[in-house]
Protein backbone atom coordinates (compact mmCIF):
# COMPACT_ATOMS: atom_id res chain seq x y z
CA UNK A 1 0.00 0.00 0.00
CA UNK A 2 1.21 3.29 -0.97
CA UNK A 3 1.98 6.10 2.09
CA UNK A 4 0.48 9.04 2.41
CA UNK A 5 2.19 12.20 1.71
CA UNK A 6 3.83 13.21 4.75
CA UNK A 7 2.39 17.16 4.99
CA UNK A 8 -1.05 15.43 4.03
CA UNK A 9 -0.80 12.83 6.94
CA UNK A 10 -0.46 16.18 9.45
CA UNK A 11 -2.67 18.09 7.47
CA UNK A 12 0.01 20.86 6.81
CA UNK A 13 1.05 22.84 3.71
CA UNK A 14 4.63 22.00 2.54
CA UNK A 15 5.40 25.53 3.25
CA UNK A 16 4.36 24.99 6.38
CA UNK A 17 7.51 26.17 9.44
CA UNK A 18 8.85 24.10 12.25
CA UNK A 19 6.19 25.81 14.66
CA UNK A 20 3.30 24.98 12.53
CA UNK A 21 4.19 21.03 12.01
CA UNK A 22 4.79 20.43 15.54
CA UNK A 23 2.00 21.81 16.73
CA UNK A 24 -0.25 19.86 13.92
CA UNK A 25 1.19 16.37 15.56
CA UNK A 26 0.81 17.52 18.73
CA UNK A 27 -2.79 17.85 17.64
CA UNK A 28 -2.82 14.85 15.94
CA UNK A 29 -0.92 12.77 18.29
CA UNK A 30 -3.16 13.59 21.63
CA UNK A 31 -6.08 12.56 19.58
CA UNK A 32 -5.39 9.27 18.72
CA UNK A 33 -2.70 8.09 21.45
CA UNK A 34 -3.13 4.83 22.12
CA UNK A 35 -3.74 5.44 25.87
CA UNK A 36 -6.74 7.71 24.28
CA UNK A 37 -8.46 5.14 22.12
CA UNK A 38 -7.50 1.99 23.76
CA UNK A 39 -10.04 -0.21 22.15
CA UNK A 40 -9.42 1.52 18.21
CA UNK A 41 -7.08 0.02 16.17
CA UNK A 42 -7.43 2.53 13.67
CA UNK A 43 -6.55 5.20 16.03
CA UNK A 44 -3.04 3.74 16.60
CA UNK A 45 -2.83 3.21 12.98
CA UNK A 46 -3.08 6.86 12.61
CA UNK A 47 -0.91 7.56 15.50
CA UNK A 48 2.08 5.45 14.34
CA UNK A 49 1.87 7.16 10.52
CA UNK A 50 1.72 10.37 12.19
CA UNK A 51 4.86 9.71 14.24
CA UNK A 52 6.59 8.64 11.32
CA UNK A 53 5.61 11.96 9.24
CA UNK A 54 7.02 13.74 12.03
CA UNK A 55 10.39 11.87 12.34
CA UNK A 56 10.72 13.39 8.83
CA UNK A 57 8.89 16.74 8.54
CA UNK A 58 10.76 17.75 11.97
CA UNK A 59 13.89 17.02 10.82
CA UNK A 60 15.55 19.86 8.82
CA UNK A 61 18.11 17.22 6.52
CA UNK A 62 15.47 14.36 6.45
CA UNK A 63 12.42 17.10 5.36
CA UNK A 64 14.60 18.77 3.06
CA UNK A 65 15.51 14.92 1.49
CA UNK A 66 11.68 14.66 1.60
CA UNK A 67 10.85 17.80 -0.38
CA UNK A 68 13.62 16.67 -3.49
CA UNK A 69 12.89 13.72 -3.80
CA UNK A 70 9.84 12.28 -2.07
CA UNK A 71 9.56 8.79 0.04
CA UNK A 72 12.50 7.41 -1.84
CA UNK A 73 14.79 9.76 0.12
CA UNK A 74 14.01 8.76 3.44
CA UNK A 75 12.64 5.23 2.99
CA UNK A 76 15.91 4.46 4.61
CA UNK A 77 15.64 6.69 7.79
CA UNK A 78 11.52 6.43 9.02
CA UNK A 79 10.24 4.05 11.14
CA UNK A 80 13.06 1.89 12.33
CA UNK A 81 13.27 1.59 16.24
CA UNK A 82 15.64 3.97 17.62
CA UNK A 83 15.45 6.00 13.82
CA UNK A 84 14.09 9.04 15.81
CA UNK A 85 16.46 12.11 14.87
CA UNK A 86 17.37 13.86 18.45
CA UNK A 87 15.74 17.08 19.15
CA UNK A 88 13.05 15.97 16.93
CA UNK A 89 9.70 13.56 17.56
CA UNK A 90 10.85 12.99 21.38
CA UNK A 91 10.66 16.42 22.27
CA UNK A 92 7.73 17.10 20.38
CA UNK A 93 6.26 13.24 22.22
CA UNK A 94 7.29 14.86 25.76
CA UNK A 95 5.25 17.84 24.62
CA UNK A 96 2.74 15.75 24.08
CA UNK A 97 2.81 13.28 27.08
CA UNK A 98 2.94 17.23 29.00
CA UNK A 99 -0.61 18.05 27.75
CA UNK A 100 -2.08 14.75 28.08
CA UNK A 101 -0.66 13.33 31.59
CA UNK A 102 -0.12 16.91 33.33
CA UNK A 103 3.43 17.39 32.87
CA UNK A 104 5.23 19.79 31.13
CA UNK A 105 7.63 20.52 28.26
CA UNK A 106 10.33 22.35 29.81
CA UNK A 107 10.02 21.21 33.27
CA UNK A 108 8.97 22.75 36.22
CA UNK A 109 10.18 23.54 39.86
CA UNK A 110 7.45 22.91 42.44
CA UNK A 111 8.71 25.79 44.41
CA UNK A 112 6.58 26.81 47.57
CA UNK A 113 2.94 25.15 48.04
CA UNK A 114 0.38 26.08 49.92
CA UNK A 115 -0.40 24.08 52.83
CA UNK A 116 -2.77 21.50 53.74
CA UNK A 117 -6.20 22.67 54.42
CA UNK A 118 -7.58 20.98 58.09
CA UNK A 119 -10.64 19.62 59.72
CA UNK A 120 -12.63 20.42 63.29
CA UNK A 121 -15.48 18.06 63.98
CA UNK A 122 -17.48 20.76 66.21
CA UNK A 123 -19.77 19.00 68.84
CA UNK A 124 -22.64 21.41 69.93
CA UNK A 125 -25.67 21.45 71.73
CA UNK A 126 -28.93 22.39 70.23
CA UNK A 127 -29.17 25.37 72.13
CA UNK A 128 -25.41 26.56 71.75
CA UNK A 129 -26.40 26.11 67.65
CA UNK A 130 -29.52 27.96 68.02
CA UNK A 131 -28.06 31.14 69.93
CA UNK A 132 -24.69 31.43 68.69
CA UNK A 133 -21.77 31.09 70.51
CA UNK A 134 -17.49 31.68 70.45
CA UNK A 135 -15.98 28.35 71.15
CA UNK A 136 -12.50 27.98 72.24
CA UNK A 137 -10.92 25.37 70.32
CA UNK A 138 -7.15 23.16 70.69
CA UNK A 139 -5.97 22.09 67.06
CA UNK A 140 -1.99 19.91 66.09
CA UNK A 141 -0.56 22.05 62.88
CA UNK A 142 2.38 23.01 61.39
CA UNK A 143 3.86 26.12 61.44
CA UNK A 144 6.99 27.66 59.08
CA UNK A 145 9.78 26.62 61.58
CA UNK A 146 10.79 29.98 63.05
CA UNK A 147 14.80 29.86 63.40
CA UNK A 148 15.31 29.00 59.65
CA UNK A 149 11.71 30.89 58.57
CA UNK A 150 10.72 28.06 56.71
CA UNK A 151 13.60 27.33 54.67
CA UNK A 152 14.78 24.41 56.00
CA UNK A 153 18.22 25.12 56.00
CA UNK A 154 20.42 26.27 59.29
CA UNK A 155 20.61 30.26 59.67
CA UNK A 156 23.00 31.56 57.62
CA UNK A 157 23.18 29.15 55.00
CA UNK A 158 20.84 28.62 51.69
CA UNK A 159 19.48 25.36 49.79
CA UNK A 160 21.73 24.43 46.63
CA UNK A 161 20.62 23.86 43.24
CA UNK A 162 20.15 20.32 42.50
CA UNK A 163 22.62 18.58 40.81
CA UNK A 164 20.68 15.65 39.59
CA UNK A 165 17.65 18.24 37.26
CA UNK A 166 19.78 21.08 37.49
CA UNK A 167 17.11 22.85 39.44
CA UNK A 168 14.62 21.66 37.15
CA UNK A 169 12.36 19.52 39.77
CA UNK A 170 11.76 17.05 36.85
CA UNK A 171 14.00 15.01 34.88
CA UNK A 172 13.66 13.20 31.61
CA UNK A 173 13.09 9.35 31.18
CA UNK A 174 13.75 7.89 27.53
CA UNK A 175 13.24 4.38 26.62
CA UNK A 176 12.96 3.67 22.94
CA UNK A 177 10.38 6.00 21.14
CA UNK A 178 9.38 7.34 24.34
CA UNK A 179 10.48 10.46 26.00
CA UNK A 180 8.45 10.99 29.59
CA UNK A 181 9.05 13.65 32.63
CA UNK A 182 9.23 12.81 36.07
CA UNK A 183 9.52 14.47 39.50
CA UNK A 184 13.73 14.32 39.99
CA UNK A 185 14.43 11.30 42.53
CA UNK A 186 16.87 13.42 44.55
CA UNK A 187 14.99 16.40 45.65
CA UNK A 188 11.36 15.66 45.18
CA UNK A 189 10.61 18.22 43.03
CA UNK A 190 11.78 21.15 44.41
CA UNK A 191 15.14 21.46 42.28
CA UNK A 192 16.91 22.44 45.23
CA UNK A 193 18.86 20.22 48.12
CA UNK A 194 19.38 21.71 51.87
CA UNK A 195 22.88 20.30 52.62
CA UNK A 196 23.12 21.85 56.31
CA UNK A 197 19.66 21.40 57.61
CA UNK A 198 18.13 23.48 60.42
CA UNK A 199 18.85 22.04 63.66
CA UNK A 200 15.50 22.58 64.98
CA UNK A 201 13.10 21.21 61.91
CA UNK A 202 15.85 18.93 60.78
CA UNK A 203 15.32 20.49 57.24
CA UNK A 204 11.31 20.01 57.00
CA UNK A 205 11.05 24.16 57.12
CA UNK A 206 8.19 23.14 59.98
CA UNK A 207 7.18 21.97 62.94
CA UNK A 208 4.54 20.62 65.10
CA UNK A 209 2.52 23.05 67.23
CA UNK A 210 -0.69 22.62 69.43
CA UNK A 211 -2.71 26.45 68.60
CA UNK A 212 -5.73 27.43 70.75
CA UNK A 213 -8.69 29.41 68.63
CA UNK A 214 -11.78 30.85 69.41
CA UNK A 215 -14.40 29.77 66.83
CA UNK A 216 -17.37 32.33 66.68
CA UNK A 217 -20.41 30.29 66.05
CA UNK A 218 -22.69 32.35 64.27
CA UNK A 219 -26.85 31.56 65.25
CA UNK A 220 -28.60 29.35 63.58
CA UNK A 221 -26.17 26.46 62.53
CA UNK A 222 -27.11 23.31 61.78
CA UNK A 223 -25.50 20.04 61.32
CA UNK A 224 -23.27 19.71 57.76
CA UNK A 225 -22.46 23.52 58.04
CA UNK A 226 -18.70 24.46 58.05
CA UNK A 227 -16.97 27.42 59.80
CA UNK A 228 -13.76 28.90 57.33
CA UNK A 229 -11.16 29.97 59.69
CA UNK A 230 -8.81 31.50 56.96
CA UNK A 231 -4.82 31.14 57.14
CA UNK A 232 -5.72 28.68 60.48
CA UNK A 233 -4.39 25.01 58.48
CA UNK A 234 -1.21 23.95 57.68
CA UNK A 235 2.01 26.01 57.11
CA UNK A 236 3.29 25.55 53.34
CA UNK A 237 6.47 23.38 52.53
CA UNK A 238 9.54 25.77 51.13
CA UNK A 239 7.93 28.50 52.86
CA UNK A 240 4.47 28.48 51.28
CA UNK A 241 1.14 29.97 52.39
CA UNK A 242 -1.04 28.62 55.21
CA UNK A 243 -4.07 26.66 54.61
CA UNK A 244 -7.36 27.00 55.76
CA UNK A 245 -8.89 25.32 59.27
CA UNK A 246 -12.74 24.18 58.72
CA UNK A 247 -14.86 23.69 61.69
CA UNK A 248 -16.87 20.94 60.58
CA UNK A 249 -20.94 20.87 62.92
CA UNK A 250 -22.14 18.34 64.33
CA UNK A 251 -25.61 19.39 66.64
CA UNK A 252 -25.88 16.71 69.32
CA UNK A 253 -29.37 15.21 70.06
CA UNK A 254 -31.20 17.08 72.47
CA UNK A 255 -33.89 15.69 74.80
CA UNK A 256 -36.67 17.23 74.37
CA UNK A 257 -36.75 18.73 70.71
CA UNK A 258 -36.04 17.54 67.70
CA UNK A 259 -34.78 20.20 64.62
CA UNK A 260 -35.76 20.07 61.12
CA UNK A 261 -34.56 23.07 59.36
CA UNK A 262 -35.57 26.22 60.84
CA UNK A 263 -38.57 24.30 62.66
CA UNK A 264 -38.31 22.63 65.95
CA UNK A 265 -40.82 19.61 66.73
CA UNK A 266 -41.53 18.04 70.24
CA UNK A 267 -43.97 15.66 71.92
CA UNK A 268 -46.28 16.71 74.68
CA UNK A 269 -47.91 13.89 76.92
CA UNK A 270 -51.26 14.76 78.02
CA UNK A 271 -53.32 12.74 80.50
CA UNK A 272 -56.77 10.97 79.30
CA UNK A 273 -58.61 14.15 81.83
CA UNK A 274 -57.22 17.27 79.87
CA UNK A 275 -57.46 15.75 76.38
CA UNK A 276 -61.26 15.25 77.04
CA UNK A 277 -62.02 18.08 79.47
CA UNK A 278 -59.14 20.95 77.86
CA UNK A 279 -57.05 22.85 79.25
CA UNK A 280 -54.01 24.39 79.40
CA UNK A 281 -50.38 22.89 79.46
CA UNK A 282 -46.91 24.43 80.04
CA UNK A 283 -44.28 23.57 77.72
CA UNK A 284 -40.87 24.78 76.80
CA UNK A 285 -39.33 26.18 74.20
CA UNK A 286 -35.56 27.71 73.78
CA UNK A 287 -36.49 31.28 75.08
CA UNK A 288 -38.83 29.91 78.15
CA UNK A 289 -41.95 28.72 79.02
CA UNK A 290 -44.94 28.80 77.22
CA UNK A 291 -48.63 28.60 77.73
CA UNK A 292 -50.84 26.03 75.06
CA UNK A 293 -54.02 25.84 75.18
CA UNK A 294 -55.49 22.15 74.71
CA UNK A 295 -59.43 22.38 73.73
CA UNK A 296 -61.76 19.76 74.88
CA UNK A 297 -62.17 16.56 73.28
CA UNK A 298 -58.49 16.79 72.08
CA UNK A 299 -57.38 13.21 70.43
CA UNK A 300 -53.75 11.92 70.75
CA UNK A 301 -51.30 12.78 68.24
CA UNK A 302 -53.08 16.65 67.60
CA UNK A 303 -50.42 19.00 66.45
CA UNK A 304 -50.13 22.31 67.85
CA UNK A 305 -47.66 25.29 66.43
CA UNK A 306 -46.23 27.72 68.14
CA UNK A 307 -45.58 30.25 65.14
CA UNK A 308 -42.24 32.15 65.86
CA UNK A 309 -40.69 29.70 68.17
CA UNK A 310 -38.21 27.54 66.34
CA UNK A 311 -34.98 28.66 65.23
CA UNK A 312 -33.51 31.70 62.78
CA UNK A 313 -32.03 30.35 60.15
CA UNK A 314 -28.07 30.98 59.86
CA UNK A 315 -28.42 32.25 56.46
CA UNK A 316 -31.54 34.47 56.88
CA UNK A 317 -35.54 34.41 56.91
CA UNK A 318 -38.21 34.09 58.94
CA UNK A 319 -37.98 32.24 62.28
CA UNK A 320 -39.62 28.68 62.31
CA UNK A 321 -42.42 27.16 64.27
CA UNK A 322 -42.62 25.12 67.35
CA UNK A 323 -44.50 22.25 66.61
CA UNK A 324 -46.26 20.47 69.83
CA UNK A 325 -47.26 16.73 69.00
CA UNK A 326 -49.75 15.96 72.10
CA UNK A 327 -49.58 12.19 73.20
CA UNK A 328 -52.32 10.47 75.45
CA UNK A 329 -50.43 9.03 78.45
CA UNK A 330 -52.26 6.03 79.38
CA UNK A 331 -51.86 5.69 83.76
CA UNK A 332 -49.67 3.36 85.35
CA UNK A 333 -50.11 2.11 89.01
CA UNK A 334 -53.68 2.55 89.72
CA UNK A 335 -55.46 1.68 92.78
CA UNK A 336 -58.12 -0.66 93.95
CA UNK A 337 -60.45 2.43 94.08
CA UNK A 338 -59.48 4.42 90.41
CA UNK A 339 -59.58 0.98 88.79
CA UNK A 340 -63.40 0.63 89.48
CA UNK A 341 -64.18 4.24 89.00
CA UNK A 342 -62.67 3.74 85.56
CA UNK A 343 -64.60 0.44 84.92
CA UNK A 344 -67.47 2.05 86.25
CA UNK A 345 -66.82 5.11 83.45
CA UNK A 346 -66.12 2.62 80.54
CA UNK A 347 -69.81 0.85 81.13
CA UNK A 348 -71.57 4.24 81.19
CA UNK A 349 -70.40 4.55 77.71
CA UNK A 350 -70.79 1.53 76.57
CA UNK A 351 -72.87 1.22 73.31
CA UNK A 352 -72.86 5.22 73.30
CA UNK A 353 -70.99 5.06 70.06
CA UNK A 354 -71.60 9.08 69.78
CA UNK A 355 -68.60 9.25 72.97
CA UNK A 356 -66.33 7.26 70.46
CA UNK A 357 -66.84 8.66 66.77
CA UNK A 358 -63.12 7.32 65.47
CA UNK A 359 -63.95 3.68 67.03
CA UNK A 360 -67.09 3.50 65.27
CA UNK A 361 -66.20 4.25 62.10
CA UNK A 362 -63.24 1.68 62.39
CA UNK A 363 -65.03 -1.63 63.45
CA UNK A 364 -67.57 -0.11 60.70
CA UNK A 365 -65.02 -0.42 58.10
CA UNK A 366 -63.46 -3.59 59.82
CA UNK A 367 -67.02 -5.23 59.58
CA UNK A 368 -67.18 -4.12 55.53
CA UNK A 369 -63.77 -5.51 54.81
CA UNK A 370 -64.64 -9.60 55.83
CA UNK A 371 -68.19 -8.84 54.28
CA UNK A 372 -66.07 -8.20 51.29
CA UNK A 373 -63.96 -11.25 51.30
CA UNK A 374 -66.89 -13.61 52.11
CA UNK A 375 -69.21 -12.22 50.09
Amino acid sequence: MAKRDYYEVLGVGDTASDQEIKKAFRRIAMKHHPDRNPDDDSAAEKFKEAQEAYEILGDQEKKAAYDRFGHAGVDGNAGGAGGFGAGGFSDAFGDVFGDIFGGGGGGRRSGPARGADLRYDLQLDLEDAVKGKTIKIDVPTTVHCGTCDGSGARPGTSPITCNTCGGAGQVRMSQGFFSVQQTCPQCRGNGQMISDPCGDCHGRGVSEERKTLSVKIPPGVDTGDRIRLAGKGEAGPNGGSVGDLYVQVQVREHSIFVRDGSHLHCEVPISFAQAALGGELEVPTLTGKVKLKVPAETQSGKLFRLRGKGVAPVRGGATGDLLCRVVLETPINLSDEQRELLAAFDKSLAGKGKHSPRTTSWFDGVKKFFDNLTG
